[in-house]
């Protein structure tokens, strides 16, 4: 039985799989309307999800099978202090598979030790975010018809957010890729990321304070908010939250084919005046979304 808790569970040969199989979905979804009759997935999410939660739902569900599960801690035994290794042995015997999300790093690496079913990772707080990895690289296939040869901006909270560490670690398996990592100093990626993953494996990358420095060059700019769920210090988010806005000015010099990029929610970092551009690429992203968490499904239920 397979798990999908950080990307690197994925070979790339898997990756270009799920990504194949994910394009014949969009191309013929009717030939997939009924792959999971019968099979259940649970959304155990212990902190708010709008995307992630539906969209697993929705790819459940437009593959032909059941949904259950809670949306948030609250709502579940956590409250009454049951461990999410207790958690998933239970639910284990209601459902075929499940998506979990949570606010502790580890916590569904601690769940797939103890599932009897595939556990999805949902996102575990600032660490990773496999799953929208694979929406980015649907979204960068399908928008750009390559996953090699990218320079790629990514912009905003590079320090806690996850999405960010997860499509690093993805895209650096790919040829002739170069990072251009735009942050104030204190969002900057951690030191795991830049040693453990660009160093080590000699991707070309500059770190910079400015947006508008390298827009010029980009094929992909990828923007994230700050977070503020993750900042022990609520005057520091405030005085970073709107550290970077994109608006039609910052996008002169850009080229007419740059992808941009964003894993929602959105709050100030985009303007809403760029969504009416041709390269704004976000919403067509989260649709991605659903289509790729249907082509994990069928991969980790062994469905051909």
């Amino acid at each position: 039985m397979k798990h999908l808790i950080d990307i690197k569970d994925l070979s790339t040969d898997e990756i270009d799989e799920l990504i194949t199989v994910a394009k014949d979905i969009i191309a013929n979804k009717e030939k997939y309307s009924k792959k999971c009759e019968r099979k259940k997935i649970a959304t155990l999410f212990y902190e708010p999800s709008t995307r992630t939660r539906l969209s697993f739902e929705a790819a459940m569900m437009e593959l032909g099978g059941n949904v259950l599960g809670f949306s948030s801690a609250n709502s579940s035994s956590a409250a009454k202090g049951e461990s999410v290794a207790d958690t998933v042995r239970v639910i284990g015997g209601y459902a075929d598979i499940i998506a979990m999300r949570h606010p502790k790093e580890g916590a569904p690496l601690v769940a797939a030790m103890k599932s009897e079913v595939p556990i999805i990772n949902a996102g575990d707080g600032g660490h990773n975010h496999p799953t929208q990895t694979l929406t980015d690289l649907l979204t960068i296939q399908c928008e750009k018809h390559r996953l090699n040869d990218l320079k790629i901006g990514i912009c905003g909270d590079l320090k806690f957010g996850r999405t960010v560490h997860s499509l690093i670690t993805a895209m650096s398996r790919y040829k002739n890729i170069t990072f251009v990592l735009i942050s104030p100093k204190e969002l900057k990626i951690p030191d795991y990321v830049r040693k453990d993953i660009l160093e080590k494996n000699n991707i070309e990358y500059v770190e910079t304070k400015d947006m508008e420095e390298y827009m010029q060059d980009l094929d992909i700019l990828y923007m994230t908010r700050v977070q503020k769920e993750r900042f022990f210090n609520e005057d520091d988010y405030i005085r970073l939250k709107d550290y970077y806005i994109l608006n039609k000015e910052k996008l002169e010099k850009a080229k007419d084919d740059l992808c941009i990029m964003h894993p929602l929610p959105r709050v100030n970092e985009i303007s809403t005046e760029v969504d009416d551009d041709k390269r704004a690429c976000y919403f067509k992203q989260a649709k991605y979304g659903k289509y790729i968490r249907m082509a994990l499904i069928l991969k980790l239920l062994n469905i051909k």
